[in-house]
């Protein structure tokens, strides 16, 4: 257990940062604003592109003013496709400014553009969460588990949890064979951290 540990630890310090942190979005907070951030951020890291390419993106997007359901609803169309088309999504943009506003307008008009709503519409359950996550446009079980992902930190009910990709890694380096065995490795604050360390390990 202590290579172990001394492993997870190592791939933390090296690959530790979150994505939600690298992109700026402040998720801790647990307020409309940062999840919504994430809940974009998420929808773009399931398109068939990078991640370096959707932290590019997911960043200008927040640094055109796109940081609010409102403002994402409020925005042309045109202006979503010229943010997206430069900054390194030219074979998405036009699907991904659709997708966007589609989940944008659902969050809206379903949870008060408050992804808040929909944790308690789940009442606690979280196959029902990430259920409910699938239900906005270009989210599927990829983009619903990145969020849970690094979500986990703020609803605790999500946690212990480990997304594949990232557990298929942990397997393959003999860290353990699901989320709860991660935890133990490192605790449970800093699960998000040793799940994005590995993810990014395994595309460096």
């Amino acid at each position: 257990m202590t290579s172990k540990r001394k492993k997870a630890d190592a791939l933390i310090e090296k690959h530790g940062e979150t994505y939600a942190a690298e992109i700026g979005i402040r998720l801790e907070r647990d307020e409309p604003m940062p999840l919504f951030q994430w809940l974009v951020a998420c929808l773009l890291f399931s398109a068939r592109i990078g991640a370096a390419q959707a932290v590019e993106a997911a960043k200008a997007l927040n640094e055109a003013g796109l940081t609010t359901v409102d403002h994402m609803c409020d925005a042309a169309w045109q202006e979503r496709v010229d943010v997206l088309n430069a900054n390194g999504y030219a074979r998405f943009d036009e699907s991904t400014s659709t997708k966007l506003a589609k989940t944008a307008a659902l969050l809206k008009e379903r949870y008060g553009g408050d992804l808040r709503e929909l944790r308690k519409a789940a009442n606690g359950d979280r196959d029902r969460i990430l259920d409910l996550l699938e239900e906005f446009n270009g989210i599927g079980p990829l983009g619903a588990q990145i969020f849970a992902r690094e979500a986990q930190t703020v609803w605790d009910e999500l946690a212990p949890f480990a997304d594949q990709k990232a557990l298929a890694v942990a397997k393959r380096m003999e860290l353990g064979g699901d989320a709860a065995e991660l935890a133990d490795l490192v605790g449970q604050d800093r699960l998000p951290a040793l799940l994005s360390a590995l993810v990014r390990s395994e595309l460096s």
